[in-house]
């Protein structure tokens, strides 16, 4: 999406790690309050789904950060930036890098569960009740309007999940395929192998976010290098 860029601000999150947070998170909000701006109401809608993208991607990086943790293996920092975010650790091994990749998608998967049931009991509940006063009504559409949000929340996190299990580098995809080749195969040709991959849906895959626009509306700013996986294919990464 976009790069790290300087550091905008800083704080300590949970267990005690620092995080960051670049100056590159301002131009995503920008770009989804401006795609909502056609109203006041559009542009509240567009700054809490920006709010809920960056928890999703927050807790996404502090499930890596857990997972290290609960290893023994130090997390230096945690870096939110306009395109996504990244948890720094000290790793020694396959074993534990495996481990800390994979935790970033479970909790995206976790909270897409709870999300996605949170609403479904709230719709369940809305569905018996029987309004006996004006406020009554008003106070279910508050909790239906909750429950459409759990719902968007829930599908970021899916989205996320998906999105993040693609084999491409930096995703944590690609870096699962290139530890899962490596038990396997000589570093080096696992690399090579990984790179291959990456490098084939790399250059599919700006033609097939533009067919996920023109047909359903996303619009995702990311985009893989193919130069990156170029070099890993060539045994220069």
């Amino acid at each position: 999406m976009f790069g790290n860029g300087d550091s905008l601000f800083e704080f300590r999150g949970p267990f005690g790690v620092p995080v960051q947070v670049s100056s590159s998170v301002m131009v995503l909000a920008l770009v989804f309050v401006g795609l909502n701006a056609s109203s006041t109401e559009d542009m509240m809608f567009g700054a809490t789904l920006f709010a809920m993208l960056m928890l999703s991607i927050f807790l996404h990086e502090f499930g890596h950060a857990w997972g290290a943790l609960i290893q023994g293996v130090a997390v230096e920092r945690v870096v939110l930036h306009g395109g996504g975010g990244f948890c720094q650790t000290r790793a020694r091994s396959i074993r534990q890098s495996e481990f800390i990749v994979m935790m970033g998608p479970v909790v995206n998967l976790a909270l897409w569960a709870i999300a996605s049931l949170a609403s479904w009991w709230i719709w369940q509940r809305i569905d018996r009740f029987e309004p006996t006063a004006i406020s009554d009504v008003q106070g279910a559409m508050t909790w239906l309007r909750f429950a459409g949000y759990l719902d968007i929340f829930a599908t970021i996190n899916l989205i996320l999940f998906a999105l993040n299990l693609a084999p491409v580098q930096p995703l944590d995809g690609g870096k699962l395929l290139s530890y899962g080749l490596m038990r396997i195969l000589p570093r080096d040709l696992a690399l090579r192998l990984s790179g291959a991959i990456g490098l084939t849906i790399s250059i599919v895959w700006l033609p097939a976010m533009l067919v996920l626009f023109y047909f359903f509306g996303w619009l995702l700013l990311f985009f893989p290098s193919i130069g990156l996986h170029w070099r890993m294919m060539r045994g220069v990464a």
